[in-house]
């Protein structure tokens, strides 16, 4: 058996959603010809209570993109040291937007309006002009921390106060939505641009769209062309989006029980020094110092269970569609017998 574990992208396209892509009607998207496309973005609007969409290769386009959107060169952008738009996506903020980066030590990857706050800048030549706050939900590092809307107000709050857009990096958004019960549409209300991943836990092969204002969109369809990102018959692709809102929302927290199910199985190993609160779909634990992080993923691999490491002595696991229920117990045995 091989289960793996590495990440939520590497799920592989159902019957059924390629189905839906073969039977896509296309176009040129570049000229706004390609109208599945043109539903995938309006679906995802209107779901998010967004004006409109944009549809990119990937989440590091739709964030790259946000972020020169709401900057110009020698602003700082606000984020997490663990954010992925800091240390994922390589180093596109200083190579696509010329901003520097204030990185802030959040709550296992999440930030709140007190600890932003003494670090907009003051109007002063001196500094850099502070013009954007971005926030990840779920925040990857944090093991898949997320926030509540709830959370998010006030931050929302000091952002308008200080003039501060605000873009929140939603690459596993629906993750966070599945735990937290709040309405999709209800953040429309506080950000300035929203990227919603559909490679991740959805099951789409490719894609992320970038959701903002109808003048934001306009702009960050002149950015995409720029950087090589408008696609021409893309509705293939659009189709596995639109396929993957309609059936693969309802069965995320599937997902969360069996990554809480080896989060459990873990607490109990002598090997495992510490393991973050599973949330959600990721499981982050660090290894004592008798066993190397390297060795660990080798010999889980040479039992057919495919994990990646994290930091050091750290691992992740992350569970998704392709993982099922005898998955999930065919690892928890190797991981008994592992050491």
């Amino acid at each position: 058996m091989i289960v793996d574990l590495r990440s939520d992208t590497v799920t592989k396209p159902t019957t059924a959603m390629l189905e839906a892509m073969f039977a896509a009607k296309v176009g040129d998207d570049v000229l706004e010809e390609d109208e599945t496309v043109s539903a995938l973005e309006e679906k995802l609007a209107g779901m998010f209570g967004m004006a409109a969409g944009l549809f990119c290769p990937s989440g590091t386009m739709t964030n790259q993109i946000a972020i020169k959107c709401f900057t110009q060169p020698m602003d700082e952008v606000i984020c997490d040291e663990s954010s992925h738009v800091y240390r994922y996506e390589g180093g596109g903020i200083a190579f696509n937007s010329a901003a520097s980066v204030k990185l802030l030590r959040g709550n296992r990857g999440r930030l709140t309006a007190e600890l932003i706050e003494p670090h907009v800048n003051p109007a002063d030549i001196h500094y850099p002009r502070t013009s954007l706050v971005v926030l990840e939900n779920t925040a990857n590092k944090g093991g898949g921390s997320y926030y509540t809307l709830d959370q998010i107000e006030p931050i929302y709050h000091l952002c308008r106060l200080k003039k501060l857009s605000l873009h929140l990096d939603g690459a596993r958004i629906f993750n966070a939505l599945a735990e937290s019960g709040d309405a999709a549409r209800e953040y429309g209300r506080f950000f300035d641009g929203i990227s919603v991943c559909l490679s991740k836990g959805l099951g789409a092969p490719v894609g992320s769209v970038l959701l903002g204002s109808e003048d934001t969109i306009q702009r960050a369809k002149r950015i995409r062309k720029a950087m090589g990102g408008g696609m021409r018959q893309a509705g293939y692709l659009a189709a596995a989006g639109i396929y993957a809102l309609d059936h693969h929302v309802h069965r995320l927290k599937e997902d969360h029980v069996h990554a809480r199910i080896i989060g459990e199985q873990l607490q109990n190993l002598s090997y495992v020094e510490e393991i973050l609160p599973v949330r959600t779909n990721i499981v982050i634990f660090r290894l004592n110092e008798k066993i190397n992080a390297d060795d660990f993923v080798h010999t889980l691999a040479s039992h057919g269970v495919k994990c990646s490491k994290f930091g050091y002595q750290s691992i992740r696991f992350v569970t998704h569609l392709d993982v099922n229920a005898d998955m999930v117990g065919y690892t928890v045995e190797v991981l008994k017998k592992a050491y």
